[in-house]
C-alpha cells in the first residue's frame, strides 16, 4: 500500500512504463509545467562513476574488463553481460538501486516544489511505488516501442525483446496504475493526456 504524502500541498508522481514506451518524454512534459523532475537514469549514471561506492563494488563483482580507457564503466559492455544472465542483473541492481533510492529520497526531502515527478523505469521493480502518491504508466504499441528504441540505440530486435522480458510485464504495471497515458499516437495527443491528468490531480 502506497503512503500519501504527509505534506498535503505536495504531490509525488511516479512515472514508469516498459523500455521504449516514452516515459521520459511524458515526465519532461510535466516538468515543462513546473514540476520538479527527478530522473532515476541520470542518477544511476552518476552513482557508477569512478570514486563512488557503487563503482567500486561493480568493478569488484564484474572485473576491470568492463572499463573504458578513461577508467569509466562501459555501460554497453556491462549491459550485454547482465541482460544475458538474470542472476547477474539482480546482483547489479542490488548494488545500484540502494544508492539511487537514497539520492531520490534526499532530493524529495529537500525539494520545495508542490509537484515532484519521478521518472523511474524500474519504479515497481525497485519498490519505489511505496514513496509516491500516484503512479502514471506510459504505454505504447509494440512496433512503436521497437521503433523508438532503435532510433536511440544500436540494439537489434532480439536484444530489445530480451531487455523487455527482464522488466515487469506492461499489463502488470497497468493494473497498478492510477493513470495511464497512451503514447502510441502523436506528441500532441500525449501532451493532451498529460494536461488532463494534471487538471484532475489539482482538482482533487
Amino acid at each position: 500500500m502506497r503512503r500519501q504524502s504527509q505534506n498535503k500541498k505536495r504531490l509525488i508522481l511516479g512515472i514508469t512504463g516498459s523500455f521504449g514506451s516514452g516515459k521520459t518524454t511524458v515526465a519532461k512534459m510535466f516538468a515543462s509545467h513546473g514540476a520538479r523532475l527527478i530522473d532515476a537514469d541520470k542518477i544511476a549514471h552518476n552513482v557508477i562513476k569512478p570514486g563512488n561506492i557503487a563503482y567500486k563494488r561493480i568493478i569488484t563483482d564484474f572485473g576491470k574488463n568492463i572499463l573504458n580507457k578513461n577508467k569509466e564503466i562501459n555501460r554497453g559492455k556491462l549491459a550485454r553481460i547482465v541482460f544475458n544472465n538474470q542472476r547477474l542483473l539482480k546482483r547489479l541492481n542490488n548494488i545500484v538501486h540502494p544508492q539511487v533510492i537514497r539520492i531520490i529520497r534526499k532530493q524529495i526531502e529537500t525539494s520545495k516544489s508542490k509537484l515532484i515527478v519521478l521518472d523511474v523505469p524500474l519504479l515497481i521493480e525497485a519498490g519505489l511505488e511505496k514513496i509516491v502518491d500516484k503512479i502514471i504508466v506510459v504505454k505504447t504499441n509494440k512496433e512503436k516501442q521497437i521503433e523508438r528504441i532503435q532510433s536511440k540505440t544500436s540494439l537489434g530486435r532480439k536484444d530489445i525483446f530480451k531487455r523487455i522480458r527482464f522488466q515487469i510485464p506492461q499489463n502488470v504495471k497497468l493494473r497498478l496504475a492510477d493513470f495511464i497515458i497512451d503514447n502510441s499516437g502523436t506528441i500532441k495527443e500525449t501532451r493532451k493526456q498529460v494536461m488532463q491528468i494534471r487538471r484532475q490531480l489539482w482538482k482533487n
